[in-house]
């Protein structure tokens, strides 16, 4: 009885700890340069697994087994309608500020969103594999949000 009681905290730090990373934040690693000159593909992100999702939010994928992990911003929100023409985004039909977008986007025809479905790019435009190729992403197919870098030391802090 005195061990168990000896290891009683242990346990619920651990077993707190578990719950944490399971429900609230984990670390994530990015992958690949898609999202370059935002991220370079090396860092280790700590990934919120709670909250609001807003445009330009960077967020965590789960697309198939194969692609574990990919890393993109949302541009498109539910019920919005998305277009890309001449290197510019149009929202509902309005251009939106792109301060993200890396190099030339190419053009997509109107893409109409349902209430749980969003549209995301890679910052690094030419390369990424994102909605423009994969198409829409359901609500349940985004981990989280990532926002902060936690490794390499020099890189630690927020990024938008």
């Amino acid at each position: 009885m005195k061990f168990l009681k000896s290891i009683l905290p242990y346990v619920i730090i651990i077993l707190i700890v578990v719950l944490i990373r399971t429900f609230i934040v984990t670390p994530v690693k990015v992958n690949g340069n898609s999202m370059y000159p935002t991220l370079k593909g090396d860092e280790v992100m700590i990934l919120n697994k709670l909250g609001h999702i807003d445009r330009f939010d960077i967020v965590v994928l789960k697309i198939d087994e194969e692609n574990d992990n990919l890393i993109k911003r949302v541009i498109g929100l539910p019920g919005e309608t998305v277009e890309i023409r001449g290197n510019k985004i149009y929202i509902n039909d309005k251009k939106i500020k792109d301060e993200f977008g890396h190099e030339v986007t190419y053009d997509i025809d109107k893409v109409k969103l349902n209430k749980d479905e969003y549209f995301v790019l890679g910052d690094n435009r030419p390369i990424s594999l994102d909605s423009r190729v994969f198409g829409k992403i359901k609500k349940d197919e985004i981990k989280g949000t990532t926002s902060f870098i936690i490794y390499p030391f020099k890189k630690f802090g927020s990024v938008r």
